[in-house]
């Protein structure tokens, strides 16, 4: 029985689900994390798609990864190595051993290790453990395949079909190896394929098999485990990806301005989910165009930021290029417009499927003309919602186009996601034009802060005509007057400084730190998780985090200045620190920067930090 075993109490763990593509690892992760999230433990997630559309089934690289961190306090990462590997293939265990832990529990399917198998994965030796130098020990080696197929022999169900079940017997397996509630993972899959019906009640047959074998056969050397949660505040709970997320902070924000969502897109990896998720609400207001190219959607969402709708165009990597025309249409026409950057590896095609952060510089300055535009960056995956409203209220409150960038290790991600209150969010209250002005009001006339008034299009009296080419201050005609184009420049400029952001938080050793962490966006959680493993060494060291970068937060140079030692650390060539020494006089850093397509990894950010400290 499995309650005879000790049921040792964890704080984390960390499970790396691998295989062919087609082999379900995503789900299989996605559903362990939910069971996670759902019962209130912390959870970050990092799917790892590999780049070919479709490699040839059992090769190196073909191999999808999915690892989870689940904890009982705070988790900021998926972790840098797993605890549990689960290696469908041949070339599954091959190319993710290397982000196993030394003692790692490994599930194998031996069905799949073959000859025909070991060939493919380019295995010299029919003992794969030993030329990897695994301990057989720390193997539970399963004839996963065939299990499965006796377990739906008779369901029915084709050859190809009864396959595509073995990640549930895996799932089962590794539900059983932390006492995870099944009752979970079967509500998910009934909801994902109440369609069909017959396919859940198939998947939810194998993960009870799943469980049951590892239950019956006290899998593996190691015990059963329990993560309990620690730090779970009252409130409904879901594991949410953060382009989900990113998806419903701007249906909440389009709801609490009481205005339509608009997304004008075409279809990039990674952004693309967004465009799918905001595709099933239009119950809410929210109306999806699929444009034939990216100037197209970009363009349309112009247009629809001048009809009164709350506009929003999205993209990846190349597409935010091929955008750039028409975002500057929106900063010259001065209207709403929120840019969603998914960054992805490049230059060109590049990693369409791997994480960078080398489209910042592009964003705050990839435009012809004197083009300020303010930018945000998400910090997480659960943090896109909030970066989503708070890009939408910058955007309609001020009048511009905004780029909220997150990347594809955020947009990917995931984690336990509390579900807000509404009503404790920030009013949105975009500037109308008053009803007193009709009859005096043109285009360009402005709020106190330097924001152009909005006239919605259907209001008797404020017809207009806005354009790309520069407009009068006072009358809103063409003008090519030197004197108006350098006031129209800088009014639009100091409309964006105008903004008022949060000052920047420094956490840690904030008054007597011997280094300061600094980073943007999506790196919040390897950095913070850095940060607090060298504290825990002794060491005094303090760490910000830029979510907002054009404005500027107004302590970012009192913050960044006040310390001794100051290292940057981000995915790309050093564009922040560039960004940084441009604004503020004096400031010299250390660097970090890795451009790999792959998140940071806390033990090499945590030794590259202490030798800057003890220079």
């Amino acid at each position: 029985m499995a309650d005879e075993l000790e049921v040792k109490e964890l704080d984390q763990v960390v499970v790396r689900f691998s295989g062919d593509s087609g082999d379900g690892m995503q789900l299989a992760g996605n559903i362990f994390s939910t069971v996670s999230a759902t019962v209130g433990n912390s959870i970050s997630t990092f799917p790892d798609y590999p780049a070919d559309i479709r490699a040839p089934q059992g090769s190196l690289t073909g191999v999808s990864g999915f690892q989870v961190h689940i904890g009982a306090g705070k988790v900021y990462t998926p972790g840098d190595l797993c605890d549990v590997l689960v290696a469908m293939n041949a070339a599954a265990l091959k190319t993710q051993l290397k982000y196993a832990k030394p003692d790692a529990t490994i599930i194998i399917d031996t069905d799949a290790f073959q000859e025909s198998d070991l060939k493919k994965a380019a295995f010299a030796t029919e003992d794969p453990l030993a030329e990897l130098g695994v301990d057989p020990d720390r193997v539970i080696a399963a004839n996963i395949t065939q299990m499965v197929k006796d377990c739906l022999a008779d369901t029915g169900m084709d050859s190809k079909s009864i396959l595509k079940c073995r990640n549930m017997f895996a799932l089962g397996l590794v539900c059983w190896l932390f006492s995870r509630d099944l009752d979970i993972a079967y509500n998910f899959l009934k909801e994902k394929f109440a369609k069909k019906p017959g396919v859940a009640e198939a998947n939810i047959k194998v993960i009870q098999a799943g469980y049951d074998y590892g239950h019956n056969t006290h899998s593996s050397a190691a015990n059963v485990y329990r993560i309990e949660s620690k730090t779970k505040e009252p409130g409904r709970y879901m594991d949410i990806t953060g382009n989900k997320a990113t998806a419903y902070g701007f249906i909440a924000a389009a709801e609490k301005a009481g205005l339509k969502l608009y997304l004008g897109s075409y279809p990039i990896t990674p952004a693309t989910d967004v465009l799918h998720e905001l595709s099933k609400h239009k119950s809410l207001g929210v109306t999806t165009v699929q444009c034939e190219d990216e100037i197209a959607g970009c363009a349309s969402s112009v247009g629809a930021a001048f009809a009164g709708a709350l506009a929003v165009t999205s993209t990846s990597g190349p597409g935010i290029c091929l955008k750039s025309e028409a975002m500057n249409l929106a900063v010259i026409m001065e209207l709403p417009l929120v840019v969603l950057d998914v960054q992805r590896g490049g230059p060109a095609t590049g990693l369409p499927t791997k994480s960078e952060q080398t489209d910042l510089l592009q964003v705050l300055f990839g435009r012809n003309g004197e083009s300020p535009m303010p930018v945000l960056a998400a910090t997480s995956p659960t943090d896109c919602f909030d970066a989503a409203y708070q890009a939408s209220k910058i955007a309609l409150e001020h009048m511009t186009p905004v780029v909220l960038l997150t990347d594809a290790f955020v947009a990917n991600g995931s984690g336990a996601f509390k579900l807000p209150n509404l009503a404790e969010y920030p009013a949105i209250n975009p500037p109308y034009v008053p009803e007193e002005m009709k009859g005096t009001w043109t285009p360009y006339m402005r709020a106190e802060n330097g924001t152009r008034y909005w006239a919605v299009p259907g209001r008797e009296g404020f017809e207009h005509i806005l354009g790309g080419l520069e407009k009068d201050n006072k009358t809103g005609a063409i003008s090519t007057n030197p004197e108006n184009h350098d006031l129209m420049t800088r009014l639009r400029q100091q409309k964006i400084d105008n903004i008022e952001v949060p000052d920047l938080e420094v956490l840690g050793d904030a008054d007597d730190a011997e280094l300061l962490i600094v980073g943007f966006g999506g790196t919040y959680g390897h950095l913070r998780a850095a940060m607090d493993e060298l504290r825990a060494k002794g060491n005094k060291v303090a760490m910000t985090h830029f979510k907002f970068i054009n404005p500027l937060p107004k302590n970012a140079a009192a913050v960044l200045t006040k310390y001794k030692k100051v290292v940057v650390a981000e995915q790309n060539m050093g564009q922040l620190a560039a960004f940084l020494r441009m604004k503020v006089d004096g400031f010299v850093p250390y660097q970090f920067n890795e451009v790999k397509g792959q998140p940071f990894v806390v033990n090499e950010l945590v030794e590259n930090f202490e030798g800057i400290i003890k220079k």
